[in-house]
């Protein structure tokens, strides 16, 4: 495989999985599921698999869910006769990192992290808002260091309902533009909602003074629109930051292998 041939690429998550295709850093075509929706992916995939203008492309993936990777990548494999790369074990992700010993970093991190040092080549802090919170650093010779990892805002809400006896299931939406809930649903909006807001800001500032600089903060993730549009602590918004992590994972890797 070179850079600049066309490939398939899906991102596996807890809550979403989105398939799109790229060339080189071009990312076209993209289209997100619920991850419980196998069928219904491999479907989508196999379509957009058979229209890229090449012979018998490849299949990339990245997951943070196990069950829903192994079933996908089997039918893909099965129907395309094509062997799956996994980022991670075929494919590195493209980015230093400074962690413990045998820590498991969760892939979908590792490709934020790779994806915003090449767009910006500074220390940057990535948030990622879905299943869960992860606030990640990367410094400014682009090594992730880590960061940190809280429930998401759906699964606030969810653990709040299931844990108790009389808060109610409630969905995540933006809270009234209220400084108190006036009702017990309001009131949990406003808890989930502007207590991730609240730890985004204080981690970063931790951040930032472990670093010795402020480093740029950007957000990703399926509630990053909903959480971070008019906050202006947060510089940019990058939707499906992963597929952006695959694309420079792709070409760092193809580039070495030419070059070896």
């Amino acid at each position: 495989m070179s850079t600049d041939q066309p490939f398939l690429a899906l991102t596996i998550g807890n809550t979403r999985t989105t398939v799109g295709t790229i060339m080189g850093s071009e990312i076209k075509d993209q289209k997100s599921f619920d991850s419980n929706e196998t069928s219904t992916i491999v479907e989508h995939a196999l379509k957009a698999w058979k229209e890229l203008d090449y012979e018998s492309p490849q299949i990339i993936l990245a997951s943070s869910n196990e069950d829903a990777s192994k079933t996908i990548a089997a039918a893909l494999a099965d129907q395309t006769s094509r062997q799956i790369w996994h980022i991670g074990d075929d494919v590195p992700a493209a980015v230093g990192q400074h962690l413990d010993p045998e820590t498991i970093t969760g892939i979908d991190r590792l490709l934020n992290a790779a994806a915003v040092w090449d767009m910006h080549k500074q220390a940057c802090v990535v948030i990622d808002a879905g299943t869960c919170v992860t606030v990640d650093f990367v410094d400014g010779e682009g090594t992730f260091h880590g960061g940190s990892i809280a429930p998401g805002a759906r699964m606030q809400l969810a653990s709040m309902h299931s844990g108790t006896s009389t808060l109610p299931d409630v969905p995540f939406t933006a809270p009234l533009q209220e400084a108190f809930g006036k009702n017990t649903a309001q009131a949990m909006l406003q808890g989930v909602f502007h207590g991730i807001q609240g730890m985004v800001r204080q981690l970063c500032e931790q951040y930032a003074v472990r670093y010795g600089a402020y480093p740029r903060i950007i957000a990703t993730g399926g509630d990053a629109e909903l959480l971070f549009k008019d906050d202006e602590f947060i510089e940019q918004i990058v939707p499906n930051l992963q597929m952006q992590g695959i694309a420079v994972s792709v070409r760092h890797t193809m580039a070495e292998e030419d070059d070896s």
